[in-house]
């Protein structure tokens, strides 16, 4: 697999930001998750069989976040890395 890189858009009105919070939105772990499966899902080399088998979310992810998605090659796994320009908000490692 070649290394992917993405980016997603988080749009300032996701209904998440409704409830999760209220005064200060912060997009969901499980939603920034989602968009590596997501960016995973759009490489027809990465494979459907892939699972997240780590993750630290290191920074909170708001409205109208643009979102660079990598993953790479890491020995025999795979690790991603999501970025809101050049804060890391969250990394992990990938299963087959």
């Amino acid at each position: 697999m070649a290394d992917i890189v993405c980016q997603r858009v988080i749009p300032v009105d996701h209904p998440a930001f409704a409830g999760h919070f209220p005064g200060r939105p912060i997009l969901p772990g499980v939603l920034v998750l989602a968009e590596v499966v997501e960016a995973l899902r759009q490489d027809s080399q990465a494979g459907a069989a892939m699972t997240i088998s780590a993750a630290k979310f290191l920074a909170p992810v708001g409205p109208g976040a643009v979102l660079t998605i990598r993953v790479q090659e890491a020995g025999a796994s795979r690790r991603f890395e999501v970025r809101n320009g050049d804060l890391l908000v969250a990394s992990g490692a990938l299963g087959i």
